[in-house]
């Protein structure tokens, strides 16, 4: 039978759907299907043959629709799983599909086919600021490109808390992994850059390889930043570049686990993260926390979700005056603490992130 390259490409990309629990393919992939930021895995039912069949017949037939050029660029974000750089994918937002008694836009179903099974409503989910229908309200063609988007964390429950004013939780700076002892020489490295005429930064970041610092501090000038070991096309902070001498095996596993890493992004709001690794991350910010709390707590981050890490409002009513970490910041006061693939706090054997073999530490600019 003569084969169009049309129908190879939607052959290709129904291949390429994002795997359902239980469904006996989680092989193929792990970017961003399961679970909510707070750590409890959504599982899906495996879905009867009646409604996988639907399903099948019905994206089939809504790709076929779309130009060859469009499913391309489609299967080009699908495939590298959001690794390779892939344009907007512009279709209309008001076209509506049915599977059994659910009605789904036809952004949310290929969101649902090729990223998030489990997904439910377009509340869930964040436009990532590289897409061209970032900011904008109910286009009439709206991107569809499923790699432009991001599951929001929910942070209605609290993961793991590292209370700082318990009798055993008060070690010395150089415990703790704050920039008591790194902000200083990092911040320098970066007043230097204005000095020679640079463009001013809005944070620094430093790469921690449990308690030792690896290369310099990297200043952020751009509103995104890729943090990465090794991405397609990467362009941004490459960890893989860095000079490490440290040969423990744990660090050299977490550290070839970190991949595509993550994004950092300077929004209207705040500052977000985006978890584009295959591994969950764990982040500390202060306003994160509620105000009054007298904890810090450790956010467990999964594949495929952004969390908003910092925010400059609240941050200027922050007082936390028994909290060294914070008190003892030159010049703004702020770091949000990232960890990858390993956590850290009371419910690890880790308390401290400088105990964790791979961390960032992301020291903020006055706004």
């Amino acid at each position: 039978m003569f084969r169009t390259k049309r129908s190879g490409l939607v052959r290709r990309l129904w291949r390429s759907r994002a795997p359902v629990e239980g469904d006996g393919e989680l092989d193929r992939g792990t970017h961003g299907s399961g679970g909510c930021c707070m750590g409890k895995t959504t599982k899906v039912a495996k879905s009867n043959a009646g409604s996988e069949a639907e399903l099948k017949a019905l994206t089939h037939s809504i790709l076929k629709k779309i130009k060859e050029k469009q499913l391309e660029v489609l299967l080009q974000a699908v495939e590298s799983k959001g690794g390779a750089r892939s344009p907007c994918l512009l279709l209309p937002s008001k076209v509506d599909a049915k599977v059994g008694q659910q009605s789904y836009s036809l952004p949310m179903l290929l969101y649902k086919v090729f990223r998030w099974p489990d997904l439910r409503h377009s509340s869930e989910l964040k436009r990532l600021s590289c897409c061209e229908s970032y900011g904008k309200i109910n286009p009439e063609l709206v991107c569809c490109n499923p790699h432009h988007m991001s599951r929001l964390c929910e942070l209605g429950e609290l993961d793991y808390s590292n209370n700082l004013n318990s009798p055993d939780s008060g070690p010395s700076s150089s415990d703790t992994g704050g920039t008591t002892y790194s902000a200083p020489v990092g911040l320098s490295d970066s007043l230097a850059l204005q000095e020679s005429g640079e463009r001013a930064h809005w944070c620094v970041v430093a790469y921690w390889e449990e308690k030792t610092r690896v290369g310099r501090l990297y200043s952020v000038q751009e509103p995104s930043l890729d943090i990465f070991y090794d991405l397609p096309q990467g362009n941004g902070f490459c960890l893989g570049q860095l000079c490490s001498e440290n040969k423990s095996q744990l660090v050299q596993m977490v550290r070839a686990k970190i991949g595509y890493g993550i994004q950092l992004t300077r929004e209207p709001d705040g500052v977000w993260v985006y978890n584009r690794s295959c591994y969950p991350i764990f982040i500390k910010s202060a306003t994160l926390d509620n105000p009054d709390s007298r904890t810090l707590l450790v956010h467990k981050v999964f594949p495929g979700f952004s969390i908003k890490a910092f925010d400059y409002d609240k941050a200027g009513t922050l007082q936390r005056p028994n909290d060294h970490e914070f008190t003892q910041q030159p010049r703004t006061g702020f770091t949000v603490q990232i960890s990858f693939v390993k956590g850290w706090g009371q419910c690890y054997t880790r308390q401290f992130i400088s105990s964790c073999p791979c961390w960032l530490e992301v020291i903020f600019n006055t706004r």
